[in-house]
């Protein structure tokens, strides 16, 4: 792990739990794509920058799960960088209690407040005032989270964040986090236009073939719909929705797991409930989910 992997003529990864992308402007300049989970790999980082004798200009978060911006604060206090995202990214990299927050949906206990979910604060500016390195381009990728982007290097590699997941990781975990389904189904439409293009997604080998992993993170995104319409024949109220999910996937239940998944699946529930396949209604002060009786 946290090896630089050289992949085109200036554009770079550090093989890491969440693949971070070096894009060397000159021989001793460089941008950094995502930082990382802790300043434990914020420190591998610049050791790696500093073996080959680079100094780093900026780092840009593709998003702002602590996995992806945790190694700013030292980098940025080290070495002086900037730090660039999208403005609701950045309100989550300036402000990081805003994710377990938003995840559990009210003020998260001392356990939801942890590196994995919750990252050190760092000073973000907006990506649309840097002044990028000539052809860079900023790629819009919704639906994972706020306004999550990715990164086309001037050598056409294309740096895709976690717009969709490695197929072990689908097959193990089951519900990866979504925040829109309908954006991140439509991002992936669009990333299969770069079949044939290297693309390195965050948590996947990097590949030309990328219409072969779209179609796993389709799939499994489809086989969870039809597991709701199936659950939900019967009304039920979101916990036991959960529970139901859980038991379906053979996925273990933890505090973390509660809130990702959890949120994961209400954006599900959302977007069935606006395709019109499911509804939604209270009933004994509880909301229950049952699906429409059209479906």
């Amino acid at each position: 792990m946290y090896e630089l992997v050289q992949v085109a003529e200036n554009t770079y990864y550090i093989n890491s739990p969440s693949k971070m992308g070096v894009y060397r402007v000159s021989d001793d300049d460089v941008w950094l794509i995502d930082s990382g989970n802790d300043k434990d790999a914020g420190r591998k980082v610049q050791k790696i920058l500093e073996a080959q004798g680079w100094k780093l200009t900026a780092i840009i978060n593709t998003h702002s799960n602590a996995d992806h911006i945790g190694g700013n604060t030292l980098l940025q206090n080290r070495l002086n960088c900037a730090v660039y995202s999208t403005p609701m990214e950045n309100a989550v990299i300036e402000a990081p209690i805003l994710e377990p927050s938003f995840l559990y949906g009210g003020y998260p206990f001392k356990k939801l407040r942890n590196k994995f979910l919750m990252a050190t604060p760092s000073k973000a500016q907006d990506i649309a005032e840097a002044k990028l390195p000539e052809g860079m381009e900023i790629i819009p990728l919704g639906g994972h989270f706020w306004q999550m982007i990715g990164v086309k290097t001037p050598d056409n590699v294309y740096f895709l964040a976690d717009c969709l997941f490695g197929e072990n990781i689908v097959a193990k975990y089951h519900v990866n986090f979504v925040y829109d389904l309908q954006a991140f189904l439509d991002t992936l439409d669009f990333v299969e236009q770069f079949q044939g293009k290297l693309c390195i997604p965050a948590h996947a080998e990097p590949t030309e073939d990328i219409v072969s992993l779209v179609k796993v993170n389709r799939d499994k995104s489809l086989e969870i719909l039809d597991k709701l319409l199936e659950i939900c024949k019967t009304p039920k109220n979101f916990e036991l929705v959960l529970k139901e999910v859980f038991e379906a996937f053979d996925l273990t239940m933890d505090y973390g797991q509660y809130v990702l998944v959890g949120s994961t699946i209400r954006s599900y529930l959302s977007y069935l409930l606006d395709k019109g396949q499911m509804e939604a209604y209270v009933e004994d002060n509880l909301l229950l989910w049952k699906t429409a009786e059209t479906v």
